[in-house]
């Protein structure tokens, strides 16, 4: 296979003009060119370089790939994730694994519990998250993120935060065999 990065014209000539030195001058002038072209087409990938992003040019990236909630007050490592994952959020949009994976993005873990699986209304689901945040602080930016991907026909009834704690419990117990004299 052939490496387009060290590819030289002049292997690419026929065996009658590869020792003209007129050919072989003009392709060794052309390499040059090829290789400044070859260099700037490996930035033209921008996913591959999501971590050398600017702020502004997140920013940008948002304006073009429309990601489903996107804030431009997020910390820039978020924002990254968002557009990185703007395209696969708009296939699966309306469905929970989109609500999940944007909460995944947004607020860490959660997880979406349909209506028929905690015996709620028809079309209404409820989340369940372990970050303490989405009560005071970001409740507002917790439900316009889940009404950005959500179907349209869905009702939010309520987000459940749950918080798993180590809890020391000690349990004993004793068996007695033995006689029972009554006197």
């Amino acid at each position: 296979m052939i490496n387009i990065q060290t590819l030289s014209l002049s292997d690419l000539l026929p065996p009658s003009i590869r020792k003209d030195p007129a050919m072989a001058a003009a392709a060794a002038a052309l390499d040059i060119q090829l290789q400044e072209t070859t260099a700037m087409i490996a930035g033209l990938n921008i996913f591959s370089r999501s971590a050398e992003w600017t702020d502004a040019e997140t920013d940008e990236l948002a304006w073009q790939f429309k990601p489903p909630y996107y804030d431009p007050a997020l910390p820039v490592e978020q924002k990254r994730l968002l557009i990185q994952n703007a395209i696969p959020f708009h296939r699966h949009k309306g469905t929970a694994s989109a609500v999940e994976d944007l909460i995944a993005i947004l607020f860490g873990q959660g997880a979406v519990e349909e209506w028929w699986q905690y015996g709620g209304d028809p079309y209404h689901f409820r989340v369940v998250t372990n970050n303490a945040d989405v009560t005071a602080a970001r409740a507002q930016e917790f439900i316009a993120a889940v009404d950005a991907v959500k179907r349209l026909s869905a009702v939010l009834d309520s987000v459940t935060i749950s918080q798993a704690e180590p809890l020391p419990l000690y349990m004993g117990g004793f068996l007695h065999f033995g006689e029972h004299i009554q006197i």
